[in-house]
């Protein structure tokens, strides 16, 4: 047995934690869980976003899938996946868009890989008021930060059976910061001779996604841009709630879904629970479970594709436990 730590989140995150959770156990995952609050709403419980017990349970069971957490817009305080992150050096993003024949898109063959880098950048939260009418945001970019994550881009490329990188930067305008990544970006690609490589200004890539998504195979960039871009993906493949995410550093992996807490949906057993569910499968081949993310894949698929029990956001009209059932059944 292997035992990983579960974050439940608030919103609609332990509606649909509560539904992954009983599929891996339907598939005989070989997992246990230590599970814990965490939140908003576990801050106006306890007067803590996450409690001391679940830092110490991921930090030793190194592994850690986490549902959607209420971040506050403009206000309060900072993201907790951003927390997180810093936290435990979880520096690579990794979101797979890949469509679902069950799934009706305008792009039916969309296969693209996001990675993100996720320590720096406008993320590291460093503003500054100048006057009253001006703020000033810092943007970091580091050599090393961008070298590992480019590293990780081909490397992941070469073990995938990739074909290409494409790198995605604003180095017309922003010439030190993220021209610095593209000139790392274009010394690491040399080391890849057998990868193809190739640069795109990120406004250019979004409308390129949208025109010709078939074109673009592994993406890399710095964090906003991968933030920003891997929504873009989740949506030529009917959303987010079918966009799964990895967050990989040298001593730890958090999984979980991109999507956000859906207040306006929690408790009304609507949510849909593909991207975290999938999300775990990224978990399962981390830990070498290879074939049971495969045997859950292929119960998702077939459940996507009789359309009898989806949810709402895909046009049905299936409750949270209605797809938690099907699955379930297929996976028998």
């Amino acid at each position: 047995m292997t035992t990983i730590t579960v974050f439940k989140g608030d919103g609609i995150g332990p509606e649909i934690t509560d539904a992954v959770l009983t599929i891996l156990d339907a598939a005989h995952s070989g997992i246990t869980y230590e599970i814990f609050n965490v939140g908003a709403a576990e801050y106006e419980k306890n007067g803590a976003l996450i409690p001391e017990a679940a830092f110490t349970s991921f930090e030793k069971n190194k592994v850690l899938l986490k549902s959607p957490i209420t971040t506050p817009i403009g206000k309060g305080f900072r993201s907790l996946n951003v927390t997180l992150r810093n936290k435990y050096d979880l520096y690579a993003n990794i979101r797979p868009a890949k469509a679902n024949a069950a799934v009706s898109t305008p792009f039916p063959n969309v296969d693209i890989v996001t990675f993100r880098e996720n320590t720096e950048d406008l993320y590291v939260g460093i503003e500054k008021q100048i006057d009253e009418n001006t703020v000033h945001a810092i943007k970091i970019i580091t050599r090393k930060a961008s070298e590992r994550i480019i590293r990780d881009a081909f490397e992941y490329a070469l073990s995938h059976d990739r074909h290409k990188v494409t790198c995605v930067h604003k180095a017309n305008i922003l010439k030190l910061s993220d021209g610095m990544f593209l000139s790392i970006f274009k010394k690491m690609a040399a080391l890849y001779p057998q990868i193809e490589s190739d640069d795109k200004i990120v406004d250019n890539v979004c409308m390129q996604l949208v025109m010709h998504p078939e074109s673009f195979d592994v993406m890399v960039m710095p964090n906003l841009y991968g933030d920003i871009v891997s929504d873009l993906t989740s949506g030529l493949i009917g959303g987010l709630g079918l966009l799964p995410s990895s967050n990989l550093g040298t001593g730890y992996a958090m999984f979980e879904a991109v999507h956000g807490s859906a207040p306006d949906i929690a408790g009304k057993h609507i949510a849909n629970p593909t991207a975290l569910l999938w999300s775990s499968c990224m978990l399962l081949e981390h830990i070498g479970k290879n074939n049971i993310a495969a045997h859950i894949r292929m119960a998702v698929d077939e459940v996507l594709s009789e359309k009898q029990y989806i949810t709402p956001d895909l046009g049905g009209n299936a409750s949270t436990e209605q797809y938690r059932d099907a699955v379930i059944e297929h996976l028998k």
